[in-house]
């Protein structure tokens, strides 16, 4: 107890608090300056180590040397009766007192601030599920730090694939930093978005959301490269890295892989053994195979647009035939090559005409998609990039089995990749709330693609929430707007039963006509008026596109089950039946379109996936009674 008891007459407890308040107020004050000059987070380290170990030494200070009128001096060689510890001990109190104040006033400051930034997050379940991340919106703090778009590095020669190489090379820059967990990379789509638009850094972050910039330039001169690339930080443009490399062409990867690195140590990632081999694995490096990639993918973009379609996946396929041929361990371009067989199977299995080229290739389809996505699952990067082929495998394949452990492992996951064909079996089947995360991840990650809006705002009015699909909906258009978006955002309107405005939409939203006739038609059977739904399907079957595949619904949408049944039992004849039934479903957004018994091989598939049937009905359709 004396030892305790000369703690106190020392004030060493009282020069521990002192220390301990006073150390904990600097430090937020450094914390705050940091975070301003957005420096790297080891220097709050490097403070707060110094201060824990300053406090042994303090105590220890405390306890061997005493304050005097005359100054310090060691506490053996003073006079206990002449000691003014006391006093001391008074002043330290006062000095505990103003740190202690000034320690609430932060805490309450802080309180004050995130309970204010969390009531603007947490409003609304609308807004919860809307974004983690809005577009727009430059983060702050640590998310500052860690959040990139690598944009097309401009091609100042002119070759013929000289371009080509540009965005090759562009890309596989951004691959290889999307493979780092820390950052938070803009994909492919988005930061592609702004290829030769001549607009201000600060612009741009603010579209994609993000507080860092990549751009550059490549220049080819015969055998000679020379790319020049910098880091710009967005919120004042000031440049946090940038680089000129003069190399040979066969150099090239060499000089993207020192890219990649040099931005990822400027925004303070550490680069340990397991970082570099996945940066390394992420890219084709290979020279001819990325110029070959971009070219496909120029194709491919061009078959999910205006052109048509089976065509347009013919020639990309040649070019990831190459890049197969170079690179067979990248497994993006099976997956890519995949493609035109699935849509293939679709359009046949809803009979949409093929052509004689098409009639060949449909007999081999199947098996075609089951070596692309088997190949791009063997040599998966990453187990989510597995999981993710596997599933798309699995659901094109109508092997069901374990579809619900599938589904509940995918939306467990986080990061930017996942399947292709979820939303067309999960949405409707009952994972929608579970998945809405997800889906807003995917758009974070992607902000200018259209159909990232799309699932997300499909995904928000299947789990019962047209608020929250609605402006999810509206938002997205105004920055990513596009006709499969356009649907959603009309489809949330008749859900709310807003039909003038959803005929409004219609009228400004749309691109194509047919498009324009179909969700009219849809908009007429949504209101109950079974006359003006049959005026828009004569529109509709006068048109090319027209095909069962949409008449189902149609006959669903009007309560016509004997139509709508023998439809889908033409389809369930078919190979494809699963996927091309899955997808009726999820864009009639009726419920059941069909009794099940009318589709014996589809209510196999459901059985076996454990599915419950009807599945839910995110709009209401008065004339369709079952």
């Amino acid at each position: 107890m004396r030892f305790f008891q000369e703690l106190r007459r020392r004030n060493v407890f009282r020069v521990g608090v002192a220390y301990v308040l006073a150390g904990w107020v600097l430090l937020q004050g450094v914390d705050f300056v940091l975070d301003l000059i957005e420096a790297p987070g080891w220097i709050l380290q490097v403070f707060a180590l110094a201060a824990a170990v300053g406090l042994p030494v303090v105590l220890i200070f405390s306890w061997v040397f005493e304050l005097t009128p005359e100054g310090l001096k060691r506490e053996s060689q003073i006079d206990r009766s002449h000691s003014i510890t006391p006093q001391t001990g008074r002043r330290i109190d006062r000095v505990i007192i103003v740190f202690l104040a000034l320690a609430v006033t932060v805490l309450l400051t802080d309180r004050l601030v995130n309970h204010s930034g969390e009531r603007s997050v947490e409003s609304s379940p609308a807004a919860q599920a809307a974004a983690k991340r809005s577009v727009g919106e430059i983060p702050t703090g640590q998310a500052a730090a860690r959040s990139v778009a690598v944009l097309p590095f401009a091609a100042l020669s002119s070759g013929p694939d000289d371009e080509y190489f540009a965005d090759g090379l562009t890309e596989e820059i951004l691959n290889s930093l999307a493979q780092l967990p820390e950052l938070l990379v803009t994909a492919r789509t988005s930061a592609f978005h702004f290829k030769g638009l001549d607009l201000p850094v600060q612009d741009i972050a603010a579209k994609l959301g993000v507080a860092h910039i990549v751009e550059g330039s490549v220049r080819r001169a015969g055998e000679r490269l020379r790319v020049t690339a910098q880091l710009i930080r967005a919120a004042d443009g000031f440049h946090l890295w940038s680089d000129n490399y003069d190399s040979s062409e066969e150099d090239a990867i060499a000089v993207q892989e020192e890219i990649a690195e040099r931005i990822a140590l400027a925004l303070d990632v550490v680069l340990d053994d397991a970082n570099r081999e996945a940066m390394g694995r992420a890219g084709l490096r290979d020279v001819e195979a990325f110029v070959e990639l971009q070219k496909g993918l120029d194709w491919y973009e061009r078959a999910h647009g205006d052109a048509d379609q089976i065509g347009a996946l013919r020639q990309a396929n040649g070019h990831f035939e190459t890049v197969i041929a170079r690179v067979p361990d990248y497994p993006s371009a099976y997956e890519l090559h995949s493609d035109l067989y699935i849509h293939l199977l679709l359009n046949d299995a809803t009979g949409q005409p093929l052509d004689a080229e098409g009639t060949e290739e449909v007999a081999i389809a199947a098996e075609r998609i089951a070596v692309d996505l088997q190949a791009a699952a063997d040599r998966a990067r990453t187990p989510q990039e597995r999981n993710g082929t596997d599933f798309d495998l699995a659901y094109l394949a109508s092997d069901w089995r374990g579809m619900r452990a599938r589904i509940e492992r995918l939306a467990a996951e986080q990061g930017c990749s996942g399947p292709t064909w979820i939303p067309n079996i999960a949405v409707s089947f009952g994972y929608a709330a579970q998945l809405n995360g997800r889906f807003t991840e995917y758009r974070n990650c992607d902000p200018l693609r259209s159909t990232a809006w799309m699932n997300e705002a499909r995904s928000l009015l299947w789990s019962g929430d047209p608020d929250a699909a609605l402006d999810i909906a509206r938002r997205g258009m105004e920055v990513a707007p596009g006709d499969w978006l356009a649907m959603q955002l009309v489809n949330a309107l008749l859900a709310h039963g807003e039909f003038e405005t959803a005929e409004h939409e219609i009228s400004i939203a749309f691109q194509d006509r047919f498009n324009a006739v179909t969700w009219r038609m849809m908009a007429a059977a949504a209101k109950g008026d079974r006359q003006a739904a049959a005026a828009r399907f004569q529109e509709y079957l006068a048109d090319s596109g027209a095909g069962p595949f949409t008449t189902v619904s149609y006959h669903a949408w009007t309560g016509d089950i004997d139509q709508a049944n023998r439809l889908a039992a033409a389809m369930d004849a078919h190979p494809f039946a699963g996927p091309a039934l899955s997808t009726v479903i999820i864009w009639c957004a009726c419920g059941a379109p069909w009794d099940l018994a009318a589709t014996p091989n589809f209510a196999k598939l459901v059985e076996t996936a454990g599915f419950s049937w009807p599945p839910p009905s995110p709009i209401r359709f008065p004339l369709k009674t079952w």
